[in-house]
């Protein structure tokens, strides 16, 4: 897909073809299910965001909110984003245990997992992951990366 044009998440499934569209409505399903409180969704740089409001913090390091996970359909795949993996060997570690468990094969790079189809993932997994880091916890990781800068 071409980046969108589309300011918010509804607007941009809105502009999604049907099939496209299902992929990312069940994924972002088990998202929203397992979202901690204090993260909230919105479109971001072309992508749908779970994110910390700047109201929580508003000094992050490009003044943009802290960005927890995202999902998007890409031109060639659909991606899900998880900073959490990304930011802690032990989380990527579980999460490529589900895959190997689930009899899935893992297509990430650093926070990227890229899928066809919502089936190509650990459901049950993701929900996993993407509850186990409340916000201020996610916040608290944050700001002592910064300080080790």
């Amino acid at each position: 897909m071409a980046l969108s044009q589309a300011t918010t998440v509804k607007g941009y499934l809105d502009a999604l073809p049907d099939d496209r569209r299902r992929v990312i409505a069940k994924v972002r399903a088990v998202i929203r299910k397992h979202l901690p409180a204090g993260y909230e969704e919105k479109l971001n740089a072309g992508l749908i965001s779970y994110q910390v409001p700047l109201k929580t913090l508003a000094d992050t390091y490009n003044g943009q909110p802290l960005c927890y996970a995202a999902l998007a359909a890409q031109k060639n795949h659909h991606a899900l984003y998880l900073m959490c993996a990304y930011g802690s060997s032990t989380h990527r570690a579980e999460l490529e245990d589900a895959f190997k468990k689930a009899g899935k094969k893992l297509n990430m790079g650093k926070s990227c997992v890229r899928f066809t189809d919502a089936d190509d993932l650990p459901l049950p997994a993701i929900g996993k992951l993407i509850a186990s880091v409340p916000a201020s916890r996610y916040v608290e990781i944050y700001r002592a990366s910064r300080e080790r800068q």
